[in-house]
């Protein structure tokens, strides 16, 4: 098994378990990934998840490249196109997606983790998008999603030159939301988790499609979208209870209803 699972009190952790090969992503480990987040987004238990890789070296080194050499046009473009239905799926996953990058996101590993909706970084973190020095490119939505948060200039330098960037200056660019120490990265990336998930589920849902589906969309459009999502929220039984529990000075109990 490739991928570890564990649900703790609604925060899910999900581990890219091959510390022994950096965590690299073979074709099973991604179809794997892809069925977990699948099932992830009809199970309501689960109201955050945490995606981390074993081991302190990497949170994954991208896609196993002994696969890669074997393959061809065909088979290429079935690579590419499972590791873009698996970041397409966590990106639109309802449920926030939390990437705690524990040591280098490399290729498709990097691929990843700009999936996710948030991404703290250990200060011993390595970005990297090397494909060119393979005669490649990027091919799970890297070269779509990066140039998206960092503007086309620092992504296409990136891309071009393969070169690494450290954590310090992954923050500095907007890539990660914050930057911690090794020791702290989970305990970090937990409490971010459970102060998501105290409060309106149906909300935080309702958040994620909003920024998700209206990044790909004209401002009037996402305007829109907005006001259908904000206005839906009236009809649930978390709003009662959140503008009540405001006016009661007291911490609303929200049931994702």
């Amino acid at each position: 098994m490739n991928i570890s699972f564990e649900l703790h009190d609604s925060v899910a952790i999900i581990c890219l378990d091959r510390p022994e090969k950096l965590n690299a992503l073979t074709r099973d480990a991604l179809i794997e990934l892809g069925e977990m987040f699948g099932r992830i987004e009809h199970e309501r238990e689960v109201r955050a998840v945490i995606l981390t890789g074993a081991g302190e070296r990497a949170f994954s080194a991208g896609t196993d490249i002994a696969e890669l050499a074997a393959i061809g046009v065909e088979e290429a473009r079935g690579a590419a196109e499972r590791g873009q239905n698996v970041c397409e799926r966590i990106e639109r996953c309802p449920v926030p997606i939390i990437a705690a990058v524990n040591g280098l996101a490399t290729g498709g590993g990097f691929e990843l983790a700009l999936a996710c909706h948030i991404r703290l970084a250990s200060t011993s973190a390595r970005f990297s998008l090397p494909e060119t020095k393979l005669g490649i490119i990027p091919g799970y939505g890297g070269t779509q999603r990066l140039a998206r948060v960092t503007g086309s200039g620092r992504a296409l330098e990136m891309m071009l030159t393969g070169e690494e960037i450290s954590a310090d200056e992954a923050l500095r660019i907007g890539l990660v939301n914050a930057t911690v120490a090794p020791a702290q990265l989970h305990s970090e990336a937990e409490a971010l988790a459970r102060k998501i998930v105290s409060l309106a589920p149906l909300a935080i849902r309702a958040c994620l499609e909003a920024v998700t589906r209206g990044l790909n969309l004209p401002l009037e459009e996402g305007l829109k979208l907005e006001a259908e999502l904000f206005s839906s929220l009236f009809a649930t039984e978390d709003m009662r209870e959140g503008t009540r529990a405001f006016l009661e000075k007291r911490s609303p109990v929200f049931k994702g209803k």
